[in-house]
């Protein structure tokens, strides 16, 4: 058994994020950490808020709140929807904790000693019309590579390109919308990326067979290109002070801290209970470790290049990850979803308009693994109604209804095994593997398709054998027939843990199962059909799941609106 360290990308404090963003790292890297500890690995998930930054105060002062109290009751919401989705961190922290401060200045301070940070002057823009310098998100304009007329000057969020803010075109506040911007001095910290582009270059090259096509052209891409020296220092007031005489009122970028913030917050979860947990054993000189990372597209040269850059600069024993799971877009009816303009399903809204399974289910089952995927309402509808209801809701409802009518609420005994039982076991025996395989291996989609053959198969086994009529001419052969449907109940519901934990914990609970961590199913699944024995009581389930009515999805549309596809 191995040790996996599964971090998410940080999600960002200004607001609630959308269905894009909870299928673009968070569900993922749970349904990973759940999947590794069902079979019976050693797993630390961990997640935080990334808190730092221009998008904080900006969205601060829009509410009227200081930026640290909107941190704080931001904090709070997006843990508790995160809770609701039944998403399974071990620790889930925040980069405004003490934690995260100590070891950014920490990291500031080794890769100085180490000759990769430069302090120099540099002209900034500063807002008259503001009082104060604008650092690069309070600064938006034209992209000069692409010509998107809302880039940020950091980033620009349509081709992906870094800039610094004097890049923009037609440039203006964020704050004001002022265009009446000047160009004055200032001095900040650089990383000196250049120096450590060699050793990037040879550690990403050591990569090409374990990420993705997606993840691998990205950093090389960046790499190519030609590394570029990079400003880690903002003037801002909220964020992690920079520790340096001649640095007061300054502080660290955003992006040079949050990665960090992986780190911190598994020093967090360890300062909990530091008699029993070592944040160091999973990030110090930790060799024996399997760390996995969740991100969009847009979050991968960050963490292919520039954290790796500071991991290395810094000359000290650090976890750099060994596998990255990018994901492309999920647009909403062809169009981007966007915080900023809210546009979309936000996870709070779709808590309010379904159980978090239903998301859960259709999100992994269409994860923008290859390309795009596009979110529709028909589409979500047409998914939750054939493989929840239909196939594995109807499965439940069926077995339950019969053997109640016929046998009460025990679960059947008597009779053995026919080829029909055994037939069901090799087709379950080879896409029980399949789906573990490609869990394993983080190919989503593909092993959704697996979960959702093997509740076919039960389903045919049903029509095959058809409890409903044997059980007037042969009870003892209907008691088989059935006490095999029981054991599908069990391997469909710990099958699906990983993908739609509330569902799965039910269907237990009523075979008074344990519900935590169910374990996996082995590789003799005929064994596996035949772990409940009968005699034992059960309690019978109401309905699963509801039918999304044509009805339903033109009051969804009308309410959420829709983007069309251009």
């Amino acid at each position: 058994m191995a040790k996996h360290l599964i971090t998410s990308a940080l999600p960002y404090i200004n607001g609630i994020k959308h269905l894009g963003n909870l299928v673009g790292s968070l569900l993922p890297a749970d349904v990973s950490a759940r999947f590794f500890r069902q079979v019976g690995h050693e797993v630390l998930f961990i997640c935080a808020t990334d808190e730092h930054g221009t998008p904080a105060e900006l969205a601060a002062l829009e509410k009227g709140q200081d930026v640290e109290t909107f941190c704080n009751e931001q904090y709070e919401v997006q843990k508790d929807i995160y809770e609701r989705f039944g998403l399974s961190f071990d620790h889930f922290g925040r980069t405004s904790r003490p934690q995260n401060e100590e070891l950014t200045q920490h990291m500031c301070e080794v890769l100085s000693e180490n000759g990769y940070i430069t302090e120099r002057t540099v002209k900034q823009v500063y807002s008259p019309a503001d009082g104060r310098f604008l650092p690069d998100r309070y600064v938006e304009g034209t992209c000069p590579f692409c010509g998107y007329e809302k880039a940020r000057g950091d980033q620009c969020e349509n081709c992906t390109h870094l800039l610094d803010p004097t890049d923009l075109l037609n440039p203006h506040s964020a704050i004001s919308g002022s265009k009446d911007l000047e160009i004055r001095d200032s001095k900040h910290l650089f990383l000196q990326l250049p120096k450590l582009s060699d050793d990037v270059a040879k550690w990403v090259a050591d990569k090409k067979n374990t990420w993705s096509s997606l993840v691998y052209s990205i950093a090389n891409k960046w790499l190519k290109e030609g590394l570029q020296e990079r400003c880690i220092t903002r003037d801002l007031q909220w964020g992690i002070p920079v520790n340096r005489p001649g640095f007061e009122g300054k502080v660290f970028y955003v992006w040079f801290d949050a990665p960090i913030g992986y780190i911190s917050a598994t020093k967090e979860w360890s300062d909990i209970d530091p008699d029993n947990r070592d944040w160091q054993d999973w990030w110090y000189d930790a060799d024996d470790v399997i760390y996995t990372e969740f991100m969009a597209k847009d979050n991968i040269p960050f963490h292919t290049v520039t954290f790796p850059a500071c991991l290395i600069g810094s000359g000290e024993p650090w976890k750099k990850v060994d596998f990255l799971k990018g994901f492309n877009w999920l647009t909403y009816y062809g169009g981007k979803f966007s915080t900023s303009q809210k546009r979309g399903v936000f996870t709070d809204q779709a808590l309010d308009e379904f159980p978090a399974d239903y998301w859960r289910y259709w999100l992994m089952a269409n994860a923008p693994e290859s390309s795009d995927s596009s979110f529709t309402f028909d589409s979500f509808a047409g998914t939750i109604n054939k493989d929840l209801n239909d196939t594995l809701g109807n499965f439940i409802n069926r077995i339950t209804k019969i053997a109640l009518n016929n046998f009460g609420e025990e679960i059947p005994s008597g009779g053995d095994f026919s080829a029909e039982e055994e037939e069901l076991a090799k087709r379950l025996n080879t896409l029980i593997a399949s789906y573990t395989s490609n869990l394993g291996k983080l190919s989503f989609r593909k092993a959704l398709a697996d979960l959702r053959s093997i509740w076919v198969e039960g389903n045919n086994y049903v029509t095959l054998t058809e409890p409903w009529k044997v059980v007037k001419t042969d009870k003892e052969r209907a008691a088989v027939i059935l006490r095999t449907c029981f054991n599908l109940m069990r391997i469909f519901a710990v099958l699906s843990y990983p993908i739609i934990p509330a569902t799965s914990e039910k269907i237990l609970a009523s075979l008074g199962i344990a519900t935590e961590n169910p374990g996996w199913i082995s590789e003799d699944t005929a064994a596996e059909l035949q772990t409940i024995k009968g005699g034992e009581k059960y309690t019978p389930l109401e309905p699963l799941f509801s039918k999304i009515t044509p009805e339903r999805i033109d009051e969804l549309t009308a309410k959420y609106g829709k983007e069309e596809t251009v």
